[in-house]
């Protein structure tokens, strides 16, 4: 049965004009518990240059996005279970089916399965965040929404902003990816060759110098456009179906990796784990040896990426203050089991200086084939198809991400509305979905793996680090909101988890290439202007917020449900026009 919420919020009296009199923490408490929709008009006291820099502060509050949630034309569907899988679905891709294999030849040996633990717990905090979020806010969005909520409007739209890049050009890496594992298999499997001309992008990417030059003989990228395009078609039919498919790929992928650790867990080499942890060669701190292995931590950490992407579907969920952390912690639970089986298992089989290949666990079954005299073609054609599955699922899962947190935007009036239109029928944002899969498709085309894959990971990293810092300042302002989940640690030690996944975040930020982080900045350039020539003219939050929060208590009362409640709470508007 869905759910539906009230705003949870206790009601203060505070009266006008004690603004000044408030102590600090009094008084950005009553700017955070500021609900009324008038105080977002401009004061006929107030200047040009404050109303509009007032304007790029501006909070959603959250009784607002509690009435959204509960006004939602979307379908709500998505149980506990669900949201797992979606979160499943997100995570295991190249992590374990590439990643693994090649942080365990460049950094750590054997050991990366102690890197995968310790960029487990770097995960976690993050996924202690989200949760405690996710349980207060049950709005898709995910970092923008939380942005929204406590840094203001311009910070929800350079995290939305960087949202879009992180999950389009995610998607765009990942066809690619599933482009050539569709080849390989049809190679392993019925001895096909597709030729380069139709399976590989357009152009090629060069680092250094930083160019990008046409591949001759290469026009087009068919089998990742033709997946992305599919996907699309898919997410715009409806969440129902859209979860079911996933459910079906994500329990394939389990499966595939399920039998890839028994098959060859009675044929492991154990001198292939001596040394456990490798010497550190040529005096590079990255090669082996103990920092060799926070080394290969900071590689594979993208591999627990996509957990986040299960708050976007906050909207679609019948109870998502409940199931949205159980969503969130429970895939990051069974990924990182899997992870530590699966690494354990493949650098057994196989000597880790071998796996450095774009399919490492094919490797270590042609190992365990050359020792035991024995045909395991049949493993192969599984782990190929097991990767096919994955990277269907990851691409599914990124881009119901990205088209909710494009929804959500257009919904707050930051970008034009036709995005924000949801089907009839289908229950669906549509037009954002047909948009945004098109775009992907034609990069997934054109553009190779490496120049798209550097984009994803520094603007994840960023959209943690609001994250974490929105849990410590709604902790502070926000205290009277209900939290179906807390951060463990009482009322100050609770803050420990967020810092120390905000200084993960810079420590990993610091060691991203710099043409990474100008690409970032060039991205974020263009989303600023756009954002001043149309967002901040256009936020329904300025432009009409009366009838903004009027629309969302008249969809509530129309679907019989209890209205919020919106108490005026007039802390320093007294000047305000009426």
């Amino acid at each position: 049965m869905t759910e539906k919420y009230e705003s949870g919020i206790h009601e203060e009296h505070v009266e006008k004009g004690s603004h000044g009199g408030m102590g600090f923490l009094e008084g950005l408490q009553s700017r955070y518990a500021r609900v009324d929709p008038a105080s977002y008009l401009r004061r006929t006291d107030e200047s040009d240059v404050d109303y509009w820099t007032r304007r790029l502060g501006t909070l959603k509050p959250v009784e607002l996005l509690v009435g959204e949630y509960n006004s939602t034309e979307l379908r709500r569907y998505l149980n506990a279970f669900q949201l797992i899988f979606i979160g499943i679905g997100c995570i295991i891709g190249t992590g374990i089916f590439v990643l693994s294999g090649q942080a365990a030849a460049k950094h750590a040996g054997p050991a990366v399965t102690v890197s995968f633990i310790i960029a487990a717990i770097a995960s976690a905090f993050a996924a202690l965040s989200y949760s405690e979020l996710a349980s207060m806010i049950p709005v898709s969005g995910s970092a923008y929404t939380y942005a929204y909520a406590t840094m203001g409007e311009f910070v929800a739209w350079t995290i939305g902003w960087d949202l879009v890049l992180e999950y389009m050009i995610g998607a765009a890496t990942v066809g690619v990816g599933w482009s050539g594992y569709f080849v390989k298999f049809f190679q392993v499997a019925f001895n096909v060759h597709f030729g380069a001309n139709w399976t590989e992008p357009t152009v090629t990417w060069h680092e250094s110098p930083a160019s990008v030059s046409y591949t001759p003989g290469h026009y087009f990228n068919v089998p990742g456009f033709v997946i992305i395009m599919l996907v699309t078609i898919i997410l715009v039919i409806g969440i129902k179906q859209s979860s079911w498919f996933n459910t079906v790929i994500v329990s394939i992928k389990l499966v595939v990796v399920l039998i890839f650790i028994f098959a060859l867990c009675g044929y492991v080499d154990r001198s292939n784990y001596s040394p456990y942890v490798p010497p550190n060669v040529d005096g590079n701190w990255r090669l082996f040896g103990a920092p060799g292995v926070f080394a290969a931590a900071s590689t594979v950490f993208f591999a627990y990426i996509g957990f986040d992407s299960v708050t976007t579907a906050a909207m679609e969920a019948k109870n998502p203050r409940r199931d949205l952390p159980i969503g969130i912690i429970g895939s990051l639970v069974i990924t990182t089991i899997l992870y530590i089986a699966f690494c354990t298992i493949m650098t057994g089989a196989a000597p880790y200086t071998s796996l450095n290949v774009p399919a490492p666990p094919t490797v270590a079954v042609d190992f365990v084939e050359m020792r035991t005299g024995k045909s395991w073609k049949w493993l192969n054609i599984v782990v190929s198809l097991g990767a096919l599955a994955g990277l269907t699922s990851v691409l599914l899962v990124t881009m119901l991400a990205q088209t909710r947190v494009f929804y959500s935007m257009a919904v707050d009036g930051l970008l034009p509305p036709i995005f924000a239109k949801v089907h009839p029928r289908f229950k669906t944002p549509y037009i954002t979905t047909i948009t945004v899969g098109f775009i992907t498709a034609i990069l997934a085309s054109v553009f190779p793996v490496d120049l798209l894959g550097n984009m994803t990971s520094i603007g994840t990293l960023l959209a943690f680090f609001i994250v974490h810092a929105g849990v410590i300042l709604l902790r502070f302002t926000r205290p009277d909101i209900h939290r179906w989940f807390k951060i463990p640690g009482g009322k100050y030690f609770f803050a420990v988890f967020p810092i120390l996944g905000m200084a993960v975040c810079v420590l990993l930020m610091a060691v991203t290439e710099v043409t990474t982080i100008w690409r970032l900045f060039v991205w974020m350039g263009i989303g600023w202007i756009f954002y001043f020539a149309y967002g901040i003219r256009h936020a329904k939050l300025h432009r009409d917020p009366i009838g903004r929060f009027a629309e969302v208590q008249a969809h509530v009362h129309n679907s019989n449900d209890t209205p919020p409640s919106y108490p005026t709470q007039d802390y320093d508007y007294q000047g305000r026009s009426s």
